[in-house]
């Protein structure tokens, strides 16, 4: 690493450009003035949400050579007005972290090893058992014959991490399929 010379020294900066106070020019250094943001070398800006609670902030996400590169919030949104919490403006690193599961993992019962499937399989299995467990423990009347409509074997978490149009669609499922166990993170 080069060594600072005498004249580079922001001090001596402030004094010779005239940023006596030193909250200008003269205290950033010559690397800092060539950084170049992010969202100014963005192919494209895409308008989103973000994912992580029901209150629906929005987000602009830059996209470069078909990768995200930066999430910031939308200041057009009214829900949000160009705010994001930490969670939120965390979101590049739910994107881009080299951790996020991309596939379609399966534990079989009493197995201890995760094995790959392809969607089609696990959204046919996700079917098949969601329509058995109704099946089994659907409830058309009680003893004394009163109407109950109702399945005990199928019960819903909804999670914050879905917006309400989301959590909307599951109750309107859950309901017609007769589920009455009902429940979102947010309320345990």
């Amino acid at each position: 690493m080069a060594r600072l010379s005498f004249l580079e020294w922001p001090v001596i900066r402030q004094f010779t450009s005239g940023d006596v106070t030193g909250r200008g020019p003269a205290v950033t250094s010559g690397k800092t003035r060539a950084v170049e943001p992010r969202t100014t070398t963005a192919d494209r800006v895409v308008q989103s949400v973000c994912p992580y609670c029901a209150v629906g902030c929005g987000q602009r996400v830059f996209v470069k050579d078909e990768k995200v590169v930066q999430i910031e919030g939308d200041p057009d949104s009214p829900v949000s007005r160009g705010r994001l919490c930490p969670k939120g403006a965390a979101s590049e690193q739910l994107v881009n972290s080299p951790r996020r599961v991309k596939k379609v993992l399966y534990r079989r019962p009493k197995g201890t090893d995760w094995e790959e499937l392809d969607l089609d399989t696990a959204v046919e299995m996700i079917a098949d058992r969601f329509l058995e467990a109704r099946r089994n423990h659907w409830q058309d009347a009680d003893p004394q014959g009163r109407p109950l409509r109702r399945t005990m074997g199928i019960a819903s978490l909804g999670g914050a991490t879905i917006d309400n149009e989301e959590n909307y669609l599951a109750k309107k499922l859950f309901t017609a399929a007769g589920a009455i166990q009902m429940e979102n993170q947010a309320r345990i």
